[in-house]
């Protein structure tokens, strides 16, 4: 039995003949990267107005770190800020039309949103505080009073977290993970505070003010634990519009501009999508999903929901599923890929085999196959490279590919953008004389040649219209001409006339001995007038005597 081994050239051969074949070039691969983040976190803007596209990230920081703030030129950390809690979103906008035209940074995490301008702290917006449940703040103030000993308190808690419709403060929360013999120096720290209770962010993305520009002025539209969507004001931070949930949105898709027309969709944690208009305050369409959705992607006109049953849906605006598509694996995270320069927009779909597959609706365009289960993805501008596809894994790595400048994407047998036939060069023959001749005196006299066109079409409508009527005044038409009689006649052998309900026969003799076919000429006349209301002609065939002669 013959062993074969490979050696290390022809493995190096086989990996450039991959990359090869592929439509991504290999820019950058580091598993050590200590990257761990979402989708939603991830961000690609021009920072400092230099032309040089940053990775924005909000790490979760685990296994007890800190979560914090990076941002990414190239492969390698540019600067990086610790954060007070886990973030939700990141998002760039510009905020103004002031020069230079620099986008802003927001980043939601907990009850606030940070914005920066050029990596600097400029704005903390929090959302509004929310009334407490009046059954809560009466237990603390009994144990401000001492009338209550902290066992009871926890009990009472408990109690009101499994009734009461209104959550408690985070204050109660972190009361009741305590052990027996941490409660009493809680209680003491914290009877004097006044009861809080505070909402967090759970996504976030930007809606434009007022135009559709690239560079367009935009709003922040957040989705909060409260079931709320609100849309913030990108100069003031002021809440310039509520809208009101029947559950907790963990995706949101926008479309539109807020001052014109606007829609929202929101995939919320009861396993339904939710589509709100400008002047909606509640939900218009709802889309109920058969299990949890794990991503949400507008592709034109059509919304690309993932959800745990392993499958990708296409829905319209206005809820009605047009496909399906199974996945080989379970979705770990979606997004969207626009080339522009080929005007492609396709869904992006991470799988937990450590595929990304792309789809442009329901066709498979494209594979990437990644060492580890890919967490999150980002498609756009990223140095100066137009096309990068940035990934992060499950273990912490980050993975960076960029999209070839001949890369065609193709699904099935047709392909992205012009059809194939409109790329080959068409045999034009050469400029003679006679052509720039003519081409010199269509310039010349084009007023002169297009009036002259235009009278002779007026002329050639002027003469038709004059046969037609002189056709109906001679009776040569085979349809009547006044309505007294609507008649009509078929030339056909035998004759028959249309609208009468009884058969009409007649003899006709050939004059002719000599055996040859003519055309006899039939008038239909009214009884007491000479004038024909219809005539026809009728190609006769041959005398039946003499041809049997």
């Amino acid at each position: 039995m013959a062993a074969t081994t490979s050696s290390p050239d022809s493995d190096s051969g086989r990996a450039e003949s991959n990359e090869a074949n592929s439509k991504w070039l290999d820019a950058h691969y580091d598993p050590m990267a200590n990257i761990h983040t979402f989708s939603s976190c991830l961000a690609l803007a021009d920072l400092h107005g230099d032309g040089e596209y940053k990775l924005v990230v909000g790490d979760l920081g685990p296994g007890g770190q800190q979560p914090r703030l990076k941002v990414l030129k190239g492969p390698t950390v540019l600067t990086e800020s610790p954060l007070p809690a886990l973030p939700a979103s990141a998002a760039t906008f510009l905020m103004d039309q002031h020069e230079p035209r620099t986008p802003a940074l927001a980043l939601a995490s907990g009850p606030c949103v940070y914005v920066y301008k050029n990596l600097r702290p400029y704005f903390k917006f929090s959302l509004p505080q929310l009334p407490p449940n009046p059954l809560e703040q009466d237990l603390w103030n009994q144990a401000k009073e001492d009338r209550i000993d902290p066992l009871t308190l926890k009990e009472m808690l408990e109690d009101i977290r499994e009734k009461a419709e209104v959550p408690l403060s985070v204050q109660s929360l972190r009361f009741l993970q305590l052990e027996l013999n941490e409660m009493e120096a809680f209680v003491n720290q914290h009877k004097s505070k006044v009861i809080k209770r505070q909402t967090v962010i759970t996504t976030m993305t930007t809606l434009k003010k007022n135009l559709a520009d690239e560079d367009a002025v935009s709003c922040l539209v957040l989705g909060t634990e409260n079931k709320e969507l609100l849309v913030l004001d990108p100069e003031a931070f002021t809440i310039l519009t509520k809208m009101s949930l029947p559950s907790v949105p963990v995706f949101l898709e926008v479309s539109g501009q807020f001052d014109v027309e606007f829609r929202l969709t929101a995939a919320c944690r009861d396993g339904s999508i939710y589509i709100l208009r400008r002047d909606s305050k509640h939900p218009k369409y709802c889309i109920e999903l058969s299990a949890q959705p794990v991503g949400l992607v507008r592709v034109h006109k059509i919304l690309v929901v993932g959800s745990t049953q392993e499958s990708l849906h296409g829905f319209t605006h206005k809820g009605k599923k047009l496909w399906t598509v199974q996945m080989p694996a379970a979705i770990l995270t979606m997004n969207l890929l626009e080339q522009r320069s080929r005007g492609l927009q396709a869904v992006m779909a991470a799988l937990a085999n450590g595929e990304v597959r792309i789809y442009r609706d329901k066709a498979l365009l494209n594979v990437v196959r990644a060492p580890d289960a890919v967490t999150s993805l980002c498609f756009g501008r990223y140095g100066r490279e137009d096309n990068t596809l940035i990934m992060t894994t499950r273990g912490g790595g980050l993975i960076i590919k960029i999209l070839k400048r001949t890369a065609v994407f193709v699904e099935g047998t047709g392909e992205v953008g012009p059809p194939l036939a409109q790329t080959t060069k068409l045999s034009v023959p050469r400029k003679t004389r006679l052509y720039v001749d003519q081409t010199l005196r269509e310039r010349e006299a084009g007023t002169v040649m297009h009036r002259t066109f235009q009278t002779d079409l007026y002329l050639l409508r002027l003469r038709a219209a004059r046969a037609y009527v002189q056709a109906l005044e001679s009776s040569l038409s085979p349809m009547s001409a006044t309505a007294r009689e609507p008649l009509k006649l078929h030339a056909v052998v035998p004759l028959l006339v249309p609208g009468l309900s009884y058969p009409l026969e007649t003899f006709v003799e050939s004059l002719s001995s000599k055996g040859i076919s003519d055309i006899i000429k039939v008038l239909v006349l009214r009884e007491g007038q000479s004038a024909p209301l219809l005539s026809a002609h009728i190609n006769m065939p041959v005398s039946e005597g003499l041809a049997a002669a």
